[in-house]
C-alpha cells in the first residue's frame, strides 16, 4: 500500500513541477533578464517601483482587494449567522441562491452595472431626465461593489459551517455570566469562527487581485495589476514580457504574504470548543425576525440583481450602443447568426477540464489524507500554490514554457485544459481529502488482506465511496471553468475562442446587444448545473437527517 501511495504522490509532484512550478520559474526568470543582453538584472523591478503609473497600479489593486474583502466579510458574517441560528423563511432557497454568484462570471455583473449606471445607462438616463444627478459607477466604487457582491459567498459558506459547529454550552456559559446576545456574539462566537471567516476572506482577496474582467470593464483610466500584466505581455502597442514577469512576480508575492500572515495569525491562537451539540435556533421577537429576514433576502437578491438585469436587457432592442425599451429577440438572432464554435468550445473544454481535475485530484486527495510523510507534505503544499497564482500569470508561464519544442502546446486546446486543471486542482484535492477522512481505513485494509491489489482497491472500493462528493466537486469545477476569463484571454486562439472571450470582444467592440445575449446564454449554462448541485446536496442532507 505504501508503494501505491508513494507512486501517486511522485507522479502528482512531477506533473505539478512540469505544468506549475516550471512555468512560474520561467516567469520569475524573465523578470530578472535584461532585454538587451539576457543577463541577470533588477532593472525591471526598479522600473516598476520608480514608475508612478505602476505604483498606482499596485496600490489600486491592493486597495480594491482590501475594500472588497472588508465589505464582503461585513455582508457575509451576519448573513451566515442568520442562516445558521435564525428560522429565516425560505432558508433552503436562500442557501441555493447565495451560492449562484460564485458560478457566474463576475465581469457580467460589471457589465450589468454599466448598462444600468454607466454614462448612458438605463437608470442614469432616467434619473437625469427628472433632474437627479448620478455619480459615476466607473472606477473604485463600481469595482469594489462588484467584487463584494459576487465574492461574498466565499466567506459565507465556511462561516455558516463554523457557526453551526460551535458548541451550545459555550454560548450558554457566556449568557449565564450576564453577557448580552450581542456581547456573546462579539466576544465568544465571532472569535471561535474566525478561522472560517479568514479562510473565506483570503479567497476573496486573492480573487480580486487576479481578476481580469471586472477592472477591464469598470476601471476606465485607473491602472490595475491584472490588466497591466495582460497588456504588457500580449499588448500590440506596448508588449514587454519582462516587465509583465516583474509585475507577475509581485502579484504572487503579495498573495503569498497574505497566506503567510493568515497562517501566522491562526497558529498563535486556539479556536477549538469541543463541540458536542449544535446550537438551537434563537428565540427572536417578531421585529428581530423580520429584520433578519429582510437582511438575508436583501443581500442575496442584491447580489443577483446584475445578472437578472442582464437577462432582461438581452430581450430589449439596441440601436448601436443605445438601448431602447422595445421587446426584441434581435440580440439573440445576431449572436446565433455568427459561429456556434465559442459555445461548443466552452462546453467541451469545461467538460474535459472537469473530468481531468477529478481524475487527478481524487488520487492526490486520497494520498494527502492517508499519508503524512515528507513527500505527501510537499505535495500538499505544492498543490495549494495555484491559490496564490492568478490565471493571467499562469497562462504567461505556460506560454513561456511550451511555445517551442520539445513540447509545443500553444495555439491548441490542450494548453487551455492544462491551465484550467492546474488552477482548479486545489478545490478537488481539498474536497477529496475531506471525503477520505470520513472513510474507515479498515475497509481498504480488509480488501488488501483478501488479495486485492491497492490499485484495484482504490478503484473499486474507495472511489465509489467518494463518488457523491466528487460529482459535486466536478460540476462546480465545470461551472467555474465555463465562466473563466483571466487565463483564457491569454491562451486562446481564434479556433478555440470561448463564450467569455466572445462576450469580452463584444464589450470592447460596438455590439452591446450581442454581449447581453452572450452573457444570458453563459448565465443559463452556469446557473442550471449549480442549482442542480445544490438541490442534490440538500436532498442528501435531508436524507442523512
Amino acid at each position: 500500500m505504501k508503494a501505491f501511495r508513494f507512486t501517486i504522490a511522485a507522479i502528482a509532484l512531477l506533473l505539478l513541477a512540469v505544468f506549475l512550478l516550471y512555468p512560474l520559474a520561467l516567469v520569475l526568470d524573465a523578470s530578472l533578464r535584461s532585454d538587451d543582453t539576457g543577463g541577470f538584472t533588477l532593472v525591471h523591478y526598479l522600473h516598476v517601483f520608480s514608475s508612478r503609473y505602476y505604483r498606482h497600479s499596485i496600490g489600486n489593486s491592493l486597495a480594491a482587494g482590501a475594500l472588497a474583502t472588508v465589505l464582503a466579510t461585513a455582508l457575509a458574517v451576519p448573513l451566515a449567522f442568520c442562516l445558521a441560528r435564525v428560522r429565516v423563511p425560505g432558508r433552503t432557497v436562500l442557501l441555493t441562491l447565495a451560492s449562484l454568484p460564485l458560478g457566474l462570471p463576475s465581469f457580467v455583473a460589471a457589465y450589468a452595472l454599466v448598462l444600468l449606471f454607466g454614462h448612458a445607462g438605463v437608470v442614469t438616463l432616467a434619473l437625469h431626465r427628472i433632474g437627479i444627478p448620478v455619480g459615476t459607477i466607473y472606477g473604485m466604487p463600481g469595482i469594489v461593489a462588484v467584487f463584494a457582491l459576487t465574492l461574498y459567498p466565499y466567506v459565507l459558506m465556511p462561516t455558516l459551517a463554523g457557526f453551526k459547529a460551535v458548541d451550545v454550552s459555550v454560548e450558554e456559559a457566556a449568557r449565564n455570566l450576564g453577557g448580552s446576545r450581542f456581547y456573546v456574539f462579539r466576544t465568544v462566537l465571532l472569535p471561535v469562527v474566525m478561522p472560517a471567516v479568514m479562510a473565506g476572506a483570503l479567497l476573496v482577496f486573492i480573487e480580486t487581485l487576479e481578476n481580469f474582467g471586472v477592472p477591464s470593464v469598470l476601471a476606465e483610466d485607473r491602472p490595475f495589476l491584472a490588466v497591466d500584466i495582460f497588456n504588457l505581455f500580449a499588448g500590440e502597442a506596448d508588449s514587454n514580457p519582462a516587465a509583465a514577469g516583474a509585475l507577475s512576480t509581485l502579484l504572487i508575492a503579495a498573495t503569498g504574504l497574505i497566506l503567510l500572515a493568515q497562517r501566522y495569525y491562526l497558529g498563535k491562537r486556539r479556536f477549538t470548543t469541543n463541540a458536542r451539540t449544535a446550537p438551537p435556533p434563537l428565540p427572536l421577537s417578531r421585529g428581530w425576525l423580520a429584520a433578519a429576514t429582510v437582511y438575508s433576502w436583501g443581500v442575496v437578491v442584491l447580489s443577483l440583481l446584475p445578472f437578472v438585469a442582464v437577462l432582461l436587457i438581452s430581450f430589449l432592442r439596441f440601436r448601436g450602443p443605445v438601448l431602447h425599451w422595445e421587446a426584441s429577440l434581435g440580440n439573440y438572432a445576431e449572436l446565433l447568426a455568427g459561429s456556434y464554435r465559442p459555445l461548443y468550445n466552452t462546453l467541451i473544454l469545461a467538460t474535459v477540464a472537469a473530468l481531468a481535475v477529478t481524475a487527478i485530484g481524487a488520487p492526490i486527495g486520497y494520498v494527502v489524507a492517508r499519508n503524512r510523510d515528507r513527500l505527501t507534505t510537499a505535495l500538499d503544499v505544492v498543490v495549494m500554490v495555484p491559490f496564490a497564482v492568478s490565471g493571467t500569470v499562469l497562462a504567461i508561464g505556460l506560454i513561456l514554457a511550451f511555445n517551442d519544442r520539445p513540447l509545443a502546446l500553444t495555439g491548441g486546446w490542450l494548453i487551455l485544459v492544462i491551465a484550467y486543471v492546474v488552477r482548479k486542482l486545489p478545490f478537488c484535492v481539498r474536497s477529496a481529502s475531506a471525503i477520505v477522512h470520513q472513510i474507515e481505513p479498515s475497509l481498504e485494509e480488509a480488501s488488501i488482506n483478501l488479495g486485492v491489489s491497492p490499485l484495484r482497491t482504490f478503484a473499486r472500493l474507495t472511489v465509489p465511496l467518494m463518488t457523491g462528493g466528487l460529482v459535486g466537486s466536478m460540476i462546480l469545477v465545470w461551472i467555474t471553468v465555463a465562466s473563466e476569463l483571466s487565463s483564457t484571454i491569454v491562451l486562446y486562439t481564434s479556433l478555440w475562442s470561448t463564450m467569455t472571450v466572445r462576450m469580452f470582444q463584444f464589450l470592447e467592440g460596438t455590439a452591446p446587444g450581442s454581449a447581453t445575449a452572450a452573457a444570458a446564454v453563459l448565465i443559463l449554462f452556469t446557473a442550471v448545473p449549480l442549482l442542480l448541485v445544490n438541490r442534490r446536496l440538500q436532498r442528501q442532507s435531508g436524507a442523512m437527517l
